[in-house]
């Protein structure tokens, strides 16, 4: 018995203790978050206004008054039994950080006492020189500092034996260039803050102080038992199975999609949504996706600095709580070949301080001109900085993902729908159609129609879709930090907004009225965008050769994406809105093609260390088998004149051959892999990554076909690795 098959009659559901009676969620959620109802419990008056203008108005409050947060906060959190804290930041790996510090301060000859200051809260200094910076600071020059964000709550994060407080900051380095993710979104928000507001203004909206971007991600995952787990190496080391045959029933019968969902699956999303909201994410949605063992998390939407940082959060709870229950969760972009990948569908929208949705189509004319408004320099960002958005999605996950039948293909395009299309093409040709029941006359405000709720389908092969008050951009990966496609889309957004009122502004000066001069310049970016735009299945061949007539890039490897980041353009427009600076977007392209490369020799040499001490010596037991039982065979036909059908005989003599040629098929291309990571080595980062796409990764998936191929026919008594039947349909 292989040690696989061992570990199928280990495998059990976790018996779980029932809670003694349900909570309402209402009773508990951010229970263990400093909000700042909690806050105002905490603190005198006098501060929490000055911390309310604070986040209001950018007014920064004094060092006073940071001291009576900083203790408000300890003793809030020592309450409820917390020892330690710790900045908690996002560098540039995508993950999260933190280092603890303990609350005790000494008092006297072996005495302490609980101290936490306004400076330590505000700024922390963390060892910078093992983190990312892509030569934005020297190896030798290790300070880096930690800030603290107060637009997200400090919370609690609970462990078996203890309690930290966890206080949301930026990082950066010593001369105060971005090292994390967080800062650059932060600036962004900023500069869309400003270019919405503006633009409102035209409209009449001086009521308005604040706009900012909200989201929703839709965080796809794969859950697998944890026994299966640990003897995948590829999935341990990689996040992925780097081999593995398909199993003869996958996604094909379309059963698995809001099916109903496994009692030890649902356990595990009940812990989950319960640990989430104590720490205030509001986790609303749950349901099985299309692929076996895929789920899905949906929460409600927020504003885009703090859905970031509950993204964040909840990746790691699901982590966490999946241990609990003796599974893994996966959140590789395609830890299965064969099936569906999984995503994570970033629905992004704008609102401002009064509750207004701007992608939200209104009751009246006048709104729905507002609206269309934003909708046209949503367009025009999309079709100007299409390459951004590309880069803003690239890493090695992702590539087996785009272009594949679960999520749109690498070239960046906007659905908008029937009815808005045809609004749009009205608009830009000034001719008279039926798109509500009143009649249009003119090309005025008046032929301007109410929109539905619901304006559009949704298309799910687009990859930049409108979907009724939002933006869903699809391709971001599931394991991604989403804050960089938000900085990338609130910029280009912000720059679109500025050019629209700039134009506006061109035209009434001429003496037009404002609605005409709007309908002209709406007209004007729907005739400038069109070839961005595109109704049709994305997945399609049709698309691409309609894609390539149209000029569009279509960037399937991630060292052609990330180049984006170079450009001239993008960075004095990243510049311009003080998002990054040039240093700040060089050292992110460097980052991210390293850490391409890492990834995927770190992939390489995992698959040939299981080809070599997993694959090969149970291709070796199998061929010893078939050689001894043929060998056998002939003996026994020579010396007791045993009759054997020369077909048959030929048969064995083949098979015995195939299994022989895939062995050494495996172990030769195995052989090459090796070589051509060495010859890697003496190339520059940039030549790397294009090696490692265009020779290495078809190099591992030919080392695959013939080591799934092996698999098929090696007895299952002698393949250790668990089989895919296995892993996507556990019990």
């Amino acid at each position: 018995m292989s040690i696989r098959q061992k570990v199928l009659f280990k495998i059990k559901s976790v018996e779980l203790e029932k809670p003694e009676s349900p909570k309402k969620v209402s009773t508990y959620f951010g229970e263990n978050t400093f909000k700042l109802s909690t806050m105002q419990k905490h603190i005198s008056k006098a501060t929490f206004e000055a911390f309310k203008l604070w986040m209001s108005e950018g007014k920064i409050i004094t060092m006073p008054q940071a001291n009576e947060i900083a203790d408000a906060m300890k003793n809030w959190a020592i309450a409820k039994g917390a020892t330690y804290y710790t900045h908690w930041f996002q560098p540039m790996t995508g993950l999260t950080a933190e280092k603890h510090d303990s609350f005790i301060s000494i008092a006297g000859p072996g005495k302490v006492i609980e101290k936490f200051s306004g400076n330590k809260l505000i700024q922390g200094e963390p060892d910078a020189s093992s983190f990312p910076s892509g030569g934005i600071r020297a190896t030798f020059e290790a300070r880096g500092y930690t800030a603290w964000d107060p637009s997200s709550p400090a919370f609690i994060i609970e462990s078996t034996l203890g309690k930290t407080l966890c206080i949301p900051t930026i990082f950066i380095s010593y001369h105060g260039e971005a090292l994390d993710k967080k800062l650059p979104l932060l600036r962004s928000e900023e500069a869309l803050n400003n270019a919405a507001v503006g633009l409102l203004k035209l409209f009449g909206h001086k009521d308005v102080k604040k706009v900012f971007s909200t989201c929703g991600p839709e965080q796809e995952y794969f859950l697998i038992d944890k026994n299966y787990y640990n003897l995948r190496q590829d999935l341990i080391m990689t996040g992925r199975t780097l081999i593995g045959a398909a199993s003869s029933k996958g996604q094909q019968l379309e059963d698995q999609y809001f099916g109903t969902i496994k009692e030890r699956v649902v356990n595990f999303m009940f812990e989950v949504a319960q640990e989430a909201y104590k720490l205030g994410v509001p986790v609303m949605t749950r349901h099985n996706e299309v692929a076996p063992h895929q789920y899905e998390f949906a929460p409600i939407f927020e504003e885009s600095n703090l859905a970031a940082d509950h993204n964040q959060l909840l990746m790691e709870l699901m982590k966490k709580v999946a241990l609990r229950h003796d599974m893994v969760c996966l959140l590789h972009e395609k830890p299965f070949a064969g099936i569906n990948g999984s995503g994570k569908h970033l629905n992004w929208a704008l609102a401002d301080n009064l509750g207004n949705n701007l992608l939200n189509p209104g009751h009246t004319p006048e709104d729905n001109l507002q609206f269309l408004t934003v909708l046209a320099a949503v367009l025009r960002a999309v079709h100007l900085h299409a390459d951004l958005l590309r880069a803003s999605v690239a890493l090695a996950g992702n590539e087996h993902r785009l272009g594949a039948n679960e999520a749109p293909p690498a070239i960046i395009s906007v659905f908008l729908g029937k009815q808005l299309t045809d609004i749009l093409d009205m608009i830009e040709n000034g001719i008279k159609t039926k798109v509500s029941k009143a009649d249009i006359i003119d090309l005025g405000i008046a032929r301007l129609p109410k929109f539905n709720k619901d304006s559009t389908d949704r298309n799910r092969t687009s990859p930049f879709a409108f979907t009724g008050v939002k933006f869903e951009f699809r391709a971001v990966g599931s394991s991604q930090n989403i804050s960089t496609p938000i900085a990338v889309i609130n910029t280009i957004i912000a720059e679109s907004l500025d050019h629209v009122s700039s134009e506006i502004k061109k035209v009434t000066s001429t003496g037009k009225d404002f609605n005409s001069a709007v309908l002209k310049v709406i007209g004007a970016i729907v005739k400038q965008t069109k070839n961005i735009r595109f109704e049709g299945n994305n997945y399609s061949g049709e698309w691409l050769k309609e894609a390539k007539k149209r000029k569009l890039a279509n960037a399937s490897s991630t060292y052609e994406a990330l180049e984006a980041l170079t450009k001239k353009e993008n960075i004095v427009l990243f510049e311009k809105y003080k998002v990054f600076s040039k240093e700040e977007l060089l050292a992110r392209y460097h980052i991210w093609i390293h850490m391409y490369n890492l990834t995927l020799e770190i992939e390489a040499n995992t698959l040939n260390e299981m080809v070599n001490a997993s694959v090969v010596p149970a291709g070796y037991k199998y061929e010893k088998l078939l050689a001894s039982t043929l060998d056998k065979i002939v003996r026994l036909q020579k010396n007791v004149n045993l009759r054997v059908e020369q077909a048959a005989l030929k048969d064995k003599k083949e098979h015995l051959n195939e299994v022989i040629l895939k062995i050494y098929y495996v172990r030769r291309n195995a052989a090459e892999m090796v070589k051509l990571l060495e010859k890697a080595k003496k190339l520059s980062d940039e030549k790397r990554s294009e090696i490692y796409f265009e020779e290495l990764k078809p190099l591992m998936e030919h080392i695959r076909k013939h080591v799934d191929e092996l698999e098929c026919v090696v007895p299952d008594d002698t393949w250790d690795l668990p089989k895919y039947r296995e892993m996507l349909f556990i019990k």
